[in-house]
């Protein structure tokens, strides 16, 4: 959807749970030293300024990262807080990295990285921000980027599919791409973020993933209490394909501390 900005929903507690998760994974395979590669297929622009009027106008931030701050879910040596410190160092307090820069931050030289983002503006923002970075992005359609580019070289690597869902005809159509791309890319991890809304449309895409009996899987998800009064998105899940060593030990942290925020409706 070339309506979608991200800059709306920078930052809110989706945002937290799939970065959270995102820095761990990524620092985990960065700690053997052979190369590996990063793609995306929603980018966005990369870089969020969390004071701006479109990110003030949903409160999502201040529902999001702040509150988790201050209620100190990182502590300063999780690669999260680790991204977050050297962004807010480099463009001011109220800068905020979407995945694109976190995959910049925690990769190494040698490392591939290449991201998409469709919307023209948002492209354009994001290129600028991966200046200074050794990773390449693409104004295209990241779902079929991720479909020509697998299995890629260094074949070590994840990809993240974090679409906003707006169109509905993405949740049909993600299983049989992932099966698709697994099929390519058997060693790959693929990392697959969706919304929880109250209607519960995510259900029939999960079960469509369950019944391909995936390797190493992890579905996790948290429930959060929505940003704002008629906020219709109540939860975060990530469905990972050859989880990460590492990675459920973070998942069972973030459960506890989402469970410890006020009770929220799950579908």
């Amino acid at each position: 959807m070339l309506s979608y900005q991200h800059i709306y929903h920078a930052g809110n507690m989706a945002d937290v749970h799939k970065h959270a998760l995102l820095a761990v994974m990524l620092a985990r395979l960065a700690e053997k030293p052979k190369p590996l590669s990063y793609f995306e297929t929603h980018a966005g622009r990369g870089l969020y300024a969390l004071d701006a009027p479109e990110a003030q106008k949903t409160g999502e931030a201040a529902a999001g990262i702040a509150l988790a701050e201050r209620l100190g879910w990182f502590d300063p040596g999780h690669p999260y807080a680790q991204v977050l410190a050297r962004i807010r160092a480099r463009h001011g307090a109220a800068a905020y990295p979407g995945s694109p820069l976190i995959a910049a931050e925690l990769l190494r030289e040698g490392d591939r990285i290449l991201v998409a983002e469709l919307h023209p503006q948002e492209e354009a923002a994001l290129a600028e921000a991966l200046l200074p970075y050794p990773a390449l992005c693409r104004r295209t359609d990241g779902l079929k980027m991720a479909l020509a580019v697998t299995p890629p070289e260094p074949r070590r690597g994840l990809l993240l599919i974090d679409p906003s869902f707006e169109v509905k005809e993405d949740y049909a159509a993600l299983p049989r791409l992932i099966t698709q791309i697994h099929r390519k890319w058997n060693v790959g991890i693929i990392a697959l973020w969706y919304p929880i809304l109250a209607d519960g449309r995510h259900k029939p895409m999960l079960a469509e993933l369950a019944a391909q009996d995936f390797p190493r899987t992890l579905r996790h998800e948290v429930a959060f209490p929505p940003a704002r009064e008629g906020h219709g998105m109540v939860g975060s899940g990530l469905f990972i394909l050859n989880t990460p060593f590492g990675t459920e030990a973070e998942a069972v942290r973030l459960t506890r501390l989402f469970a410890a925020l006020a009770p929220s409706p799950r579908p």
